[in-house]
């Protein structure tokens, strides 16, 4: 038999050659059903927390940072809340399983200046803040708003307290499981209770 187009057909055994040791379109990717054990896998984004934590838009040049804030619950979740420059303090969360964070919201708007610092804590499943807003806070003017802010739970919605020209809350502490919260300041204080939210 004579080879009437000897250079296709080594071109066609070569083709087959590859074929057989295992060579593969680069355009087609091969999936497994089940990845291998060796394999890296990745947290899936549950519905919901598919966002980034966001920082405050405001600078601070020195260490630290008294704009941001996060704390962690005994669960695994994390809240963080941050200010954003005349707009306010935005709150977002993170479910503990899930890879991401909800979407920023903002639980507090106002054009006032935002003064140092937002303090951030977590009792069982329930979250105190406190931050203040002030006309001149950066040049150490005292706050001419300050806001207590309270969730539990699932902690979609927050129960605030705007006290105006008050110096600012300085601590909150909590009752057993944290189905009560305390702010205080000197001999004035505000009390949260889940079953009521925040007394009169």
């Amino acid at each position: 038999m004579s080879l009437k187009y000897p250079l296709a057909l080594a071109g066609m055994l070569l083709l087959t050659a590859v074929a057989g040791c295992g060579g593969q379109d680069p355009a087609i990717t091969r999936t497994d059903p089940t990845p291998s054990a060796a394999e890296p896998t990745t947290t899936p984004t549950a519905k919901g927390y598919s966002y980034e934590l966001r920082k405050s838009d405001i600078p601070w040049p020195g260490s630290g940072d008294p704009y941001n804030a996060v704390v962690g619950l005994d669960d695994g979740r994390r809240v963080a809340m941050h200010y954003r420059r005349g707009k306010g303090l935005y709150e977002q969360h993170s479910s503990g399983q899930a890879g991401g964070w909800t979407e920023p919201r903002l639980i507090y708007g106002t054009k006032t200046e935002a003064c140092q610092g937002i303090h951030l804590r977590a009792f069982g499943g329930t979250v105190a803040a406190i931050a203040d807003f002030g006309q001149y806070c950066s040049d150490g003017e005292p706050p001419m708003e300050s806001v207590a802010a309270v969730a539990a739970g699932n902690l979609r919605s927050w129960d605030l307290n705007l006290r105006r020209s008050f110096d600012g809350w300085e601590r909150v502490s909590a009752g057993e499981d944290g189905t009560e919260i305390t702010f205080r300041r000197g001999s004035s204080t505000l009390v949260w209770r889940r079953s009521g939210g925040f007394s009169k």
